[in-house]
Parts: C-alpha cells; sequence; structure tokens
C-alpha cells in the first residue's frame, strides 16, 4: 500500500480511525471523511504523516448530490483513487414491533444508500485507470440476523447484495472489491445506535466492550486486502455464526432464539 491514496469514511473513530493509523503505517496517502471535521483533523494529526499527504474531507454520506465534488477534491489533490474504505454506518437497538418506521429508513440511508452512491461517484475514475479496490465494512449482521438490529442487519444484508454483482461486473477491468465482517469490535458504534424511537441508545454494550481491539481488526482487514480476499471475517467466536449459518442454520436460530437482546 505504499504511496497508494486511501480514503476512509467513518475515520474520526473506532474502525475507521484503526485503519488511517494502520494505511499511514503501510506508507499509504489517505483522505479522512466523516461528519466531524474536529475528530478528523485529531486523527491525522495521530497518523503522523505529513500536510502533504492526508487530506481531511468532511462530508455527509447521506448528501448524494454532494459526493461527485468530493471526489473531484480528492482528485485535484491527489490525482488518483487506490481504495475506499467505507466505514461510515450506525447501528440499532430496537424490537421491530417498537421501533418507528423512520428509524429504518434513516439505517439505510447512511449505511446503504450513501455507500452506493459513494462507490458509483467514485466508480467511473476507477474504471479509467484500470485500478480501483472498494474496501466495504459489513458485519456478521450482514450473514445472519439477531435481535433488536433488524434495520440494521437489513442494511449490512443489501450491502452484500450489491458488492457482489458489482466484484463480478468489475473483475476484467481489474477492479477488487472486499467485504469486511466484523464481529465485536471495541468500538463506540453500540453508544451511537438508535434506539426504537431514533433516539441515541447511548451505552456500550457487554460484548463490544470485550471486543477485538480495533488495532488488531485493522490489520487484518488490510492483510486481507493486500491479498484481494473477497471476503474476510474478523472477530472472536461470534464470527462462527457465519458458518453456523450456512451449514446447521437449524442450530443457529436455536441459538439466536435464545439469545437475550442486547
Amino acid at each position: 500500500m505504499n504511496q497508494k491514496i486511501a480514503w476512509i469514511t467513518g475515520a474520526s473513530s473506532g474502525i475507521g480511525e484503526a485503519l488511517a493509523l494502520e494505511l499511514a503505517r503501510r506508507g499509504a496517502k489517505l483522505v479522512l471523511s466523516a461528519r466531524r471535521e474536529d475528530e478528523l483533523r485529531r486523527v491525522a494529526d495521530a497518523t503522523g504523516l505529513p500536510p502533504a499527504d492526508v487530506l481531511v474531507l468532511p462530508l455527509d454520506m447521506t448528501d448524494e448530490a454532494a459526493l461527485p465534488a468530493h471526489v473531484q477534491t480528492v482528485l485535484d489533490r491527489f490525482g488518483r483513487i487506490d481504495y475506499v474504505f467505507q466505514n461510515a454506518g450506525i447501528t440499532q437497538r430496537g424490537t421491530v414491533a417498537e421501533t418507528k418506521f423512520d428509524v429504518y429508513r434513516q439505517i439505510m440511508e447512511i449505511n446503504y444508500f450513501g455507500v452506493v452512491a459513494l462507490t458509483k461517484a467514485v466508480l467511473p475514475h476507477m474504471l479509467a485507470q484500470g485500478s480501483g479496490h472498494f474496501v466495504v465494512t459489513s458485519s456478521v449482521a450482514g450473514k445472519l440476523g439477531t435481535k433488536q438490529r433488524s434495520g440494521y442487519c437489513a442494511s449490512k444484508h443489501a450491502l452484500h447484495g450489491f458488492f457482489d454483482a458489482l466484484r463480478a461486473e468489475i473483475h476484467e477491468a481489474g477492479l477488487h472489491v472486499t467485504m469486511v465482517c466484523p464481529g465485536y469490535i471495541k468500538t463506540p458504534i453500540s453508544l451511537h445506535a438508535l434506539n426504537a424511537e431514533g433516539e441515541k441508545h447511548g451505552r456500550m454494550d457487554t460484548n463490544q466492550q470485550k471486543g477485538m481491539e480495533p488495532a488488531e481488526c485493522a490489520r487484518k482487514i488490510c492483510n486481507a486486502v493486500t491479498r484481494n480476499r473477497d471476503e474476510v471475517y474478523v472477530g472472536g467466536v461470534e464470527t462462527m455464526g457465519i458458518y453456523l449459518k450456512r451449514f446447521l442454520p437449524g442450530v443457529l436460530n436455536r441459538i439466536l432464539r435464545n439469545r437475550p437482546g442486547e
């Protein structure tokens, strides 16, 4: 990844921040995006990169109309885009019966439509240069469904359908897609989860607190990307749920039914 241009969304915290530090260590030049410019500048300073090698580019993933201009800003600065690490997203804590429909719309706008919109904005440039790699943070929940996360699971499932199709379409053009399915990673994502009313959950979940450190997650993601892996599962024993879903779905269903919601 030395001297490659890597654009990271959701770069102000969690996995996105850890990826910024790991990619900087591997010699990449960075574009850091999220809504909070002050946090992006903190991450930029933490990378230790010279100012010429890191671009702080605040953006709102739901502002589809603005994305082509953001792409042009990156091209004006670096001349190309080699990697797009899409980490922006929000999760959920609320049952189907209780969750307001607007909560589902908000989750899909950020987790799915925003990711698709940025991909479509970058794709023509990557096709023209004959190379590029989309790295999309899904989740173990993108492979199975768990209590109180129906909207989140649906948004992540949708990403797999879209990017599996894209991978097949762009293979001959020399482009790649890697889907990342993290399990429990020690990030603040549960603090910002939406409850049934669309308000912040405001609590750190127990499993999240005990999860893998973001730095280790970022190393595993980057290793998978350099090997052009189609998918990578990162986490602890919870990632075994993906294999149970494939080979023993009845067993997984019983586990999920009996597992308390969190």
